[in-house]
């Protein structure tokens, strides 16, 4: 029999939405999905579990119905939609149309009148049906056939209704529960009931006299006062049944034919779930449709050989010679800088695929292998090179030749994806699976048992895969106009940041230690004084239930934001409390919090001091949208500067290196307003250029046009406010957003803006262009081609297409900066190879380099620093680097 699922998707978004915390669901453009993700997920548990042939959505189109026309109190006590629920009804049915789910509302209808129409042209059908719904008005549904899957507990718990469940939770049958809720009625819909009527009253009645209308034939006979109440709302009762009677006939555009169960959009699927930043609930999806999507029902094909010392040379030079390209897949461990591979795979395009262990090599084809990955004039292919360069390493392998790496290749052509894990690159790609199959499961001759040998021909699939992944992904980054920034920044950047994390950074553990005491001293201190603040009550200070006791029920602050488990006690919230009512506890409750932060980075850091003394970053290319890199495990692009106690956290940070004394220091040199001087050569606004051409101090010369003042007139409260305002531009912000930044009335903001505009026009024209611009081209580009696709532009959300705005204001500039830094990079690193220095690049830092100076090298150092990264670029005005040196990273400072 074919079954067909129907949902209700109002009911079951709003359920989804208080289900699930809203502040734990939106993505980086601010828009809210906690609705959406439950939805989704409740959507694949049923799919999964229920296996219906046919499927289909219906939505409410509007407040506005028959019923609202016959009865204008009708749903009136419902609440307006909270402002986080907004646009999330939108995107729930993008999600649908990437799954191939119709789904459609009719004005003047409910979505339970689509639905009723649906379940009955089934059943005429002799279809089983299923309805998803919150609506107990769907209960009235419930047939043999027909079963409705209620959700008891948010929308992952879901009770099956059957005929017998609703006479028994009810006591009348399906067909009569309209009957009984017309009586006793319905508080959401704001249908009132008889007074003293209740369930098992009205079910006694029904029962008594057949229905309704048997019920009102023979009210005079009703006795007591629920019989009088009865009689005297029966106008009530009957206007109740006519409003809570389903319509069955309403005129669809879709038949139960076009609700077929579809194979999805596998492509819209990955670059929505990519916006939603669903990785977790995409790949339960994924893992549990995989085998029935026609997308990815092949596998990989190879000619496999598994090689060994004898034959490695030999199958090398026929398949891998001078001039080739292969894909190339290492087996092992990597990370914090070091180490070990194990294996290694080869594999032509749609080729021959080779698979040497190479624990088991002797010296003679290690030296082979060596070579050959040695050998520049061998083209490799790798997928997220850096991780096998360090394992291949350890080994005393270097590799040399990589011409193409799929993971930064599928990163510039989609850069706000989530994640480029291989396997699913390449069933979105190349519509196949990674998955191993038996050998005689049509992947082709293989040289040996591919099951008895499985991580042999697991390997060679990979490599086969990354090689043939290779040309197609090189042709969709020529499409994006990336080649170039493949080919000359991001390629020649794995082997700089390999080399910078096997060598990492000093720390002084004896300080870092004294440090990590300090801190939890101060959290200990500062956890007394609030306690000591409300009369010695030692409250959980990480309780945000507790604290919401303390704030607003003992102390009688002003509420925060409300949110679903009371008032929000996140870090911005006290903040802003604190400064609308100062209080001792909010005090040390602030401090507790900064030093408890210090302390955790502090831990962190001193769990990550290798046996070496130093601690090796990871640096990650395929994170940052805009280009940037970022530091990770641990995140030394976040150790604080701006206050005291960040920067002594840097003071731990020293000079070290092997052998004592071939190191005297550590140099930070970095860009001076990077992100300014690139939106004054990109507005080509004269007096910002005549600003930094002058050599004036920027903000000052700002202030003076600003504020019609001589520059020796500017106040350091003149100067801030254009520093701000300044760099706020270029990030989007609004006078809203620099008013709650400076503390000034949103007027007063505009008025600043308003005049900035009047003095640097060309700033004003040049952000306007940037986003009608992006809107038109659905991108926006960084100074050498690095694109940045922003679909919300367009989108019909407001909230969702001003971040989209900001995002478009932002990405040229702060990705332009991001690539200089790592043309600056590269031009520091040939340099100093070419130069023969022994001087060498530990840490890049947003607009920062830190260099651990060789013995007797510090000028010669700094005048190559400043000139590779003054002219990484040419702009309209001169990139200044500011150039610092010292015993440890803070003394460095400048």
């Amino acid at each position: 029999m074919s079954r067909l699922l129907l949902l209700d998707g109002h009911s079951l978004a709003y359920r989804a939405f208080y289900a699930l915390p809203v502040e734990n669901f939106s993505t980086a453009s601010g828009q809210h999905t906690n609705a959406v993700f439950g939805f989704t997920s409740m959507l694949i548990n049923v799919l999964r579990d229920e296996e219906p042939t046919h499927i289909g959505v219906a939505f409410d189109a509007s407040r506005r119905t028959f019923r609202t026309e016959q009865y204008a109190e009708y749903k009136a006590t419902r609440s307006a939609s909270p402002s986080e629920f907004s646009g999330q009804v939108v995107l729930l049915q993008e999600v649908l149309d990437a799954l191939n789910i119709k789904h459609i509302s009719i004005e003047g209808f409910e979505a339970d009148d689509i639905i009723a129409t649906w379940a009955t042209q089934a059943g005429e059908q002799a279809m089983e049906v299923l309805i998803c719904s919150g609506d107990r008005d769907a209960l009235q549904l419930v047939t043999p056939t027909t079963t409705v899957l209620y959700p008891r507990k948010g929308v992952s718990d879901l009770v099956r209704m059957t005929p017998e469940a609703v006479e028994e939770k009810y006591g009348v049958p399906p067909q009569r529960y309209s009957d009984l809720a017309a009586m006793v009625g319905e508080t959401s819909d704001n249908l009132p009931g008889v007074p003293g009527v209740g369930p098992k009253t009205a079910a006694k009645w029904i029962n008594q006299f057949g229905d309704l209308d048997g019920i009102v034939g023979h009210a005079d006979k009703l006795t007591g006062k629920a019989g009088q109440s009865l009689r005297d709302h029966l106008d009530q009762v009957l206007r109740n049944r006519q409003l809570n009677d389903l319509v069955r006939d309403v005129d669809l555009p879709l038949s139960i034919t076009d609700l077929e169960r579809a194979t999805w959009d596998r492509e819209k699927v990955h670059e929505l779930f990519d916006a939603l930043e669903f990785r977790v609930l995409r790949e339960r999806l994924f893992s549990t449709f995989e085998t029935t999507t026609e997308e990815a029902a092949e596998g990989i094909d190879i000619d496999g050989e598994v090689l060994d010392s004898a034959t490695v040379g030999a199958w090398l030079e026929k398949n891998a010679g001078p001039g080739s390209r292969v894909g190339v897949h290492v087996t092992g461990t990597w990370g914090r800088g070091t180490g070990d591979a194990t294996a290694v795979a080869i594999a032509e395009p749609g080729g021959a695929a080779g698979w040497v262990d190479l624990t088991a090599l002797d010296p003679a084809g290690e030296a082979l292998v060596a070579a050959w990955l040695g050998d520049a004039t061998r083209g490799k292919v790798l997928h997220d090179a850096k991780g096998p360069l360090h394992a291949l390493a350890a080994r005393d392998l270097p590799l040399a030749g990589l011409q193409f790496d799929t993971a930064l290749a599928a990163y510039l052509v989609k850069p706000d994806q989530r994640t480029y894990d291989l396997g699913d690159l390449v069933v979105r790609h190349l519509g196949r699976t990674l998955e191993r199959e038996s050998t005689d499961g049509g992947q082709g001759m293989l040289a040996f048992d591919a099951d008895e040998n499985a991580a042999a021909h697991d390997a060679m699939v990979r490599a086969s895969a990354v090689a043939d992944l290779a040309d197609v992904l090189a042709t969709q980054v020529e499409i994006t106009g990336g080649t170039r920034l493949l080919t000359d920044v991001e390629l020649p950047l794995v082997d700089v940041l390999a080399r910078m994390e096997h060598t990492g950074i000093a720390v002084d553990l004896d300080a870092l230690t004294g440090l990590e005491s300090e801190f939890a001293a101060a959290v200990s201190q500062a956890q007394q004084e609030a306690w000591d603040a409300i009369g010695g009550e030692q409250v959980n200070l990480g309780s945000p239930k507790q604290l919401q006791v303390v704030l607003f029920d003992t102390l009688g602050m002003p509420k925060t934001k409300k949110t679903k488990t009371g008032y929000t006690t996140d870090a911005d919230a006290l903040a802003d409390l604190y400064e609308k009512s100062p209080h001792p506890f909010l005090e040390a409750l602030l401090a507790h919090r900064d030093a408890s932060k210090l302390r955790s980075t502090v831990e962190g850091l001193i769990k990550s001091v290798s046996d070496d003394g130093r601690i090796h970053t990871t640096y990650q290319q395929t994170i940052a949208a805009t280009g940037r890199l970022s530091s990770t495990d641990p995140n030394l692009q976040n150790i604080p500067v701006r206050t005291e106690a960040g920067r002594r956290i840097r003071e731990v940070f020293v000079v070290g290196g092997r052998p004592a004394g071939a190191y005297e220091a550590l140099m930070s040199a970095d860009y001076s307003q990077i992100e300014m001087r690139i939106m004054a050569h990109l507005c080509g606004d004269p007096g910002l250029i005549e600003a930094f051409n002058s050599g004036e101090d920027l903000h000052r010369f700002v202030g003076s046009r600003v504020f019609s003042v001589d520059p020796t007139e500017v106040s350091a409260e003149m100067r801030s406010k254009v520093k701000a305002m300044s760099y706020g531009l270029a990030y989007g912000l609004s006078a809203f957003g620099l008013s709650r930044q400076l503390g000034i009335s949103t007027a007063e903001a505009k008025d600043l803006m308003d005049g900035y505009f009047s003095r640097f026009g060309a700033v004003r024209d040049y952000l306007q262009e940037v986003v009608v611009q992006a809107r038109a081209t659905g991108y926006t580009e960084t100074m050498l081609g690095r694109r940045r696709y922003l679909p919300d532009l367009n989108s019909s959300n407001g909230q969702r297409r001003a971040m989209a705005e900001r995002m478009a204001l932002n990405a040229p500039i702060q990705g332009s900066a991001a690539d200089i830094m790592k043309v600056a990079m590269l031009r520091v690193d040939r340099r100093l190879s070419a130069q023969g220095l022994t001087s060498r690049v530990l840490l890049q830092v947003h607009d920062e380099l830190v260099v651990e100076v060789g013995t007797g090298e510090r000028d010669v150092l700094e005048t190559l620093v400043r000139e590779e990264m003054g002219q990484a670029i040419e702009l309209d005005v001169p990139l200044e680097v500011s150039v610092g040196v010292g015993r440890s990273w803070h003394d460095a400072a400048h």
